[in-house]
């Protein structure tokens, strides 16, 4: 009981700040997932530093990266900076690169691989967030900043997480993915991805920035892309033999944990958006 009402409490914060944030305005929403953004490289320096074997990246540098990365692409949607605002971050990475043919570190080469995995895998996903969130305003000739679309991917995940819980506890006898995830069904993940479309059709009707079908069809992309993201955060948990990827948020693990399905569902959600304007 008491770990339900420390998850839950947590829980509700976690949901209220976010989604506090991201409708407040451009600068809550830039600090929130900058911050986010630091410490969930933060949290993946860690975990690789103490359990995968021979490895030590410079958590630091991989933080700044990840967060510079975020405001860059900030900068450059809104028109503040042109694409040379991306120089320094290209020098980080040089740097990252340079760096470990001075330190003698035990494995130099794992030391590069999990720090470019860093910025791949955490930093280029929150960073992709810009593009859904500000966009052209022909009547006004200006960049806008539109709160709906980035939340709407969290919606999708947490509405698709809850439906698939709920369903395949109940009816859940086909396995998933059992060699990485022995609790997820089919029957859960489609009813998960069911439960998202259909709040999909809600979400056209108030926000009519998108058709119902490409709302619907946004719905989808998520599910399935926030699926294998979740996947891919399990697989690399077992690889490293850890639970929870941290502790910063009490009963539910770290910020990977929470944000896992997010890190492929958001890149999917922008390749999907873009895909809508070729035709």
């Amino acid at each position: 009981m008491n770990n339900f009402i420390k998850r839950a409490i947590t829980g509700v914060l976690f949901v209220a700040i976010l989604v506090g944030c991201i409708l407040y305005g451009a600068f809550s929403f830039g600090i929130l997932f900058t911050a986010i953004s630091a410490l969930a490289i933060y949290e993946f320096g860690q975990l690789v530093n103490m359990r995968a074997e021979g490895v030590q990246i410079n958590k630091a540098i991989n933080m700044l990266g990840g967060a510079y990365l975020f405001l860059a692409i900030m900068g450059f949607c809104i028109d503040a900076a042109d694409s040379k605002i991306f120089i320094p971050y290209v020098l980080l990475l040089l740097y990252m690169m340079i760096s470990e043919l001075y330190l003698k570190k035990e494995n130099p080469v794992l030391n590069w691989a999990y720090s470019m995995f860093s910025q791949l895998y955490i930093g280029l996903p929150f960073a992709l967030l810009n593009v859904l969130a500000f966009h052209n305003d022909p009547e006004y000739s200006s960049i806008s900043y539109n709160p709906i679309l980035p939340l709407s991917i969290f919606i999708f995940l947490w509405l698709n997480d809850t439906g698939a819980y709920c369903i395949g506890s109940l009816i859940g006898k086909h396995r998933l993915f059992e060699r990485i995830s022995p609790k997820k069904s089919w029957e859960g993940s489609i009813g998960g991805g069911v439960v998202a479309i259909g709040v999909a059709f809600i979400l056209a009707h108030y926000f009519p920035v998108m058709s119902m079908p490409e709302w619907a069809g946004l719905a989808l992309v998520v599910v399935i892309f926030g699926t294998w993201g979740d996947l891919t955060e399990s697989l690399l948990k077992r690889q490293l033999h850890v639970k929870d990827s941290g502790t910063i948020l009490p009963g539910h693990g770290g910020m990977l944990d929470r944000f896992d399905s997010s890190l492929m569902a958001i890149p999917a959600a922008v390749v999907y958006l873009y895909t809508l304007t070729w035709f």
